[in-house]
C-alpha cells in the first residue's frame, strides 16, 4: 500500500542515548508510543520497547541476516518497506543516530526511496561520560573543545583518513569512540606525533547505567591499565588535560545501589515504576514476572456487584490493591457507567498506592491505615466504621481470607473478584543464568503470591546461592516473609513500610549493612 501522504514522515531516526533508558528525549519517547516498527540496535536498552504499543513489531537489528558489515542492507530495505506500506517506523539507534551511528547512510537511502523521515537526536556516550563520571570535557584551563574521533576507520575510506599529528596537537579533549580492539594503535600513534606520554587518558564503559566502570592512567600506561582492569568493548576512549580534573567519587558512582544486580519480580505492568527507582538508586535491573494480571473469565459477578452499588445496597467498598481499582473502574466505564454509580458508598484502599489509584479517578479513600499497610491493619482500621454496615470487598481471584473474616465479625461482608492472577512463569534463559552465577544480589518479592510463584521456579543451584547468603530475599512485609520461610529459605529482609517504595528502602538499608559481595 503506498504512504498516503508522501510529505508526512514515516520513518523516524531516533537516537535512544548512551544506556540508561531515562535518557531518551521527549520527542524519541512520543515517536515510540506510535510505532508500529522499532527497529533496534543491540546496545539500546530493551526498557526503552515498553513504550511502544504492545501491538508494535520489535525486530532487533542483530536478528537480520548477515554479518554485521553485511547487515546494513537489509536494515534498509527494512525501513523502506514497512515505511511505504504506510506503517510509522522508529529506527532506534544508540546515542546519537549522526554521530558513529551510521544515520547519514539510512537517511540517505530513505531519501533515494523517496521517502520524507525525521531525525532525533540523542546523547552521545561522550556527553553521558563527562556527565555520569563527573568529568568536564571542556575547562576553562585545560581544554577549549572537544574532538569526537572514530577509533575504526574503514581501510578503504575515500578520501582523508585521520590525521592523527593533527589530533596529538589537537588543543582539548580527545573522545574516541569504537577504538576497544586498537587500543595500542591507537594510544601508539599519538605518542608517535608527539603527544605527552604522561597526558591523563581515562575508558569508560557502559556510561550512565549501574555496570559503568573506569579506568584512568597516562596515555602511555591506558592500555596496561584496561586489561588489568579487564575492561572491554563496547568502550569510550578519553584523553586530554580535562581528564584528571574528574571527581574522585561520581554522584552517580555514590548512589546507594550502585552496580547491585537486584531482581524484580511484580507484574509486567506494574515493574516499570519500581524499575526506574532502582535504576536511579544505580542498580543493574533484571526483571522476571511470575504473575499476570487478567480480566475475569465471567465478568458476571463483577456486573452484578456494580449493579448493586447503583442500587445503593453496600455502605463500603473497599480495595485490597490498585490492580482492583483499575479493574473495577475500568469495567464501569466499559459497561456505560460512570463514577454517579459510586455516590453513595465510602471507599478504603488497603494502602497509599490503592489510595493514589482511586485519586487517578477523582475519588478520595475515606479509610486508609495509617500504618500497616497490610490486611491486618486495614481490618483494624475498618472495623469502627462498618459495625453493622454492609461491606463489598473487591479483591482477587486468590488471596488470605483474613479481612473478610475479621469484618464479618461486625458486618455483612460479600467479596467480588473483579481481577485475576495468573501463573506465568516463564523466566528470561539470561536471567536464569545470571541467578545461578550468583550475579543477582537482591530478589525483591512483593507479595506471598509472587514469592511462591518465583522461589518454586529456583532449581537446586540458585536455591543453594539462596541458602549461603549469595542472594539475598527482600519481602514486602512479614506475610511474605512467612511466606518465604514455609518454602525452606532463609529472608535477609523484611519492609517495615509495606509499599513498593518501602521493598526499595529495605534493599538500600542491606546494602548499605552488605556492601560486598
Amino acid at each position: 500500500m503506498p504512504d498516503p501522504d508522501p510529505s508526512q514522515p514515516r520513518v523516524f531516526l531516533v537516537g535512544a542515548g548512551p544506556g540508561s533508558p531515562g535518557l531518551i528525549t521527549v520527542r524519541g519517547a512520543e515517536l515510540l508510543g506510535r510505532a508500529d516498527l522499532v527497529l533496534y540496535d543491540q546496545l539500546v536498552p530493551e526498557r526503552l520497547l515498553d513504550l511502544a504499543p504492545a501491538s508494535a513489531e520489535r525486530v532487533c537489528v542483530r536478528d537480520l541476516p548477515g554479518q554485521h558489515p553485511d547487515k546494513y542492507p537489509h536494515i534498509h530495505q527494512k525501513l523502506i518497506e514497512t515505511a511505504s506500506a504506510g506503517k510509522t517506523v522508529v529506527r532506534l539507534k544508540g546515542g546519537d543516530p549522526l554521530i558513529f551511528g551510521r544515520g547519514g547512510e539510512e537517511a540517505e537511502a530513505l531519501r533515494a526511496a523517496g521517502l520524507s523521515y525525521e531525525i532525533v537526536p540523542g546523547i552521545s556516550a561522550a556527553l553521558a561520560a563527562g556527565a555520569y563520571l563527573e568529568l568536564p570535557l571542556t575547562h576553562r584551563q585545560h581544554a577549549s573543545a572537544v574532538a569526537l574521533v572514530t577509533g575504526h576507520e574503514l581501510p578503504n575510506k575515500p578520501g582523508n583518513r585521520l590525521d592523527w599529528k593533527a589530533l596529538a596537537a589537537f588543543p582539548g579533549t580527545l573522545a574516541i569512540y569504537m577504538g576497544i580492539a586498537r587500543l595500542p594503535v591507537i594510544t601508539g600513534e599519538l605518542l608517535k606525533y608527539g603527544k605527552h606520554p604522561d597526558t591523563p587518558a581515562g575508558i569508560i564503559e557502559r556510561a550512565s547505567v549501574g555496570e559503568q566502570r573506569s579506568v584512568f592512567a597516562t596515555l602511555a600506561t591506558l592500555e596496561d591499565a584496561r586489561r588489568n582492569a579487564g575492561l572491554e568493548a563496547p568502550g569510550l576512549i578519553l584523553v586530554g588535560e580535562a581528564v584528571a580534573q574528574r571527581s574522585p567519587r561520581p554522584w552517580f558512582e555514590s548512589r546507594p545501589l550502585f552496580g547491585q544486580r537486584v531482581l524484580v519480580t511484580r507484574p509486567a505492568h506494574q515493574a516499570g515504576g519500581m524499575v526506574r527507582k532502582l535504576e536511579h538508586l544505580g542498580a543493574v535491573v533484571s526483571r522476571m514476572p511470575v504473575v499476570e494480571i487478567r480480566e475475569p473469565a465471567d465478568l458476571a459477578p463483577v456486573d452484578a456487584a456494580l449493579d448493586q452499588l447503583r442500587r445503593g445496597e453496600w455502605d463500603w467498598l473497599v480495595f485490597t490493591s490498585a490492580n482492583g481499582v483499575h479493574a473495577l473502574l475500568r469495567r464501569l466505564d466499559a459497561s456505560g457507567r460512570d463514577l454517579r454509580d459510586l455516590g453513595g458508598v465510602k471507599l478504603a484502599a488497603i494502602g497509599p498506592k490503592t489510595a493514589d489509584a482511586l485519586r487517578e479517578y477523582r475519588l478520595r479513600a475515606d479509610v486508609v491505615p495509617a500504618a500497616a499497610f497490610s490486611s491486618e491493619g486495614l481490618a483494624a482500621a475498618l472495623v469502627p466504621h462498618v459495625a453493622g454496615k454492609r461491606v463489598l470487598l473487591a479483591r482477587a481471584n486468590r488471596g488470605r481470607e483474613l479481612l473478610r473474616d475479621a469484618l464479618a465479625r461486625v458486618a455483612t461482608v460479600h467479596q467480588v473478584a473483579v481481577y485475576e492472577q495468573a501463573d506465568i512463569f516463564d523466566p528470561d534463559a539470561a536471567t536464569l543464568d545470571a541467578l545461578r552465577r550468583g550475579e543477582i544480589r537482591y530478589v525483591t518479592l512483593p507479595s506471598s503470591n509472587i514469592a511462591r510463584g518465583v522461589l518454586g521456579g529456583f532449581d537446586e543451584t540458585i536455591r543453594g546461592r539462596v541458602e549461603r547468603g549469595e542472594i539475598r530475599l527482600v519481602a514486602i512485609s512479614p506475610e511474605t516473609g512467612n511466606a518465604i520461610r514455609e518454602l525452606g529459605l532463609p529472608v535477609a529482609a523484611e519492609a517495615t513500610t509495606f509499599t513498593e517504595d518501602g521493598l526499595i528502602e529495605a534493599v538500600v538499608e542491606l546494602a548499605r549493612r552488605d556492601p560486598v559481595h
